[in-house]
This record gives structure tokens, C-alpha cells and sequence, in this order.
């Protein structure tokens, strides 16, 4: 049975929504509390074959040490998706830092101290 785009999307909207719950529930158990990492959003690719999680961290100077966290758990993070969602096939998962919810971050501050 062929699906539709429209199939697709809502079926990748499913996934990424309990992707991004999933995963923020995993890094804020495993996390050593030098930072923190905010799950943003997730991305669906590849019909479904990947995710790609974005984070935010703060305190910003600890960014990259949480991301290189966050990769080296990536096995640890797919074997808590298998067990805990339910999901029927976990996609392969990436971990990147979200610049775009950063950009927004940074207007926002900026249009406060404007007022």
C-alpha cells in the first residue's frame, strides 16, 4: 500500500514529537549537571531513517563539551528509544546544536533591552 505525502509528514511529526520527549527525558537523566541541555526539536530525514536532535546548552560555554556528550551517548540514547517509546523503528540518531533557536534567543534579548 502506497502512502501518501500527506502520511509521511503526519507519521514523521508522530515520531519526532516522541523523539524530542524521549530524548530530553535521556539527557536530563544522564547529564552530570555541568550544563544544561535543552532538546529543542527533532527532525525526521530520510523517510524516516534518521533524526536529527537539535539541543541548546547553557551555560553557552560549555556547548561543545555537552554536544561531544551528547554524541558519544548516541548508542545509549537509541537503546532508551527502542525500550521506552514504543516506536517500531528507531531511526538512526544525530545530535547538533540548534543555531537557530539561538538566533532567536539572542532577538529576544535584544528587543527586551530596545524596551
Amino acid at each position: 500500500m502506497e502512502h501518501t505525502e500527506e502520511e509521511h509528514k503526519k507519521k514523521n511529526d508522530k515520531t519526532a514529537s516522541i523523539v524530542t520527549q524521549a530524548a530530553a527525558q535521556f539527557f536530563e537523566r544522564e547529564s552530570d549537571r555541568t550544563s544544561m541541555i535543552t532538546v529543542t526539536r527533532t527532525e525526521i530525514l530520510e523517510r524516516g531513517k534518521k533524526a536529527v536532535i537539535y539541543i541548546t546548552v547553557l551555560p553557552e560555554t560549555r556547548e561543545q563539551d555537552a554536544l561531544a556528550f551528547s554524541k558519544r551517548k548516541r548508542s545509549e540514547l537509541h537503546s532508551y528509544l527502542n525500550k521506552e517509546t514504543g516506536l517500531t523503528f528507531v531511526p538512526f540518531i544525530d545530535v547538533v546544536i540548534d543555531v537557530g533557536e539561538k538566533n532567536r534567543q539572542k532577538l529576544d534579548s535584544f528587543r527586551t533591552n530596545l524596551l
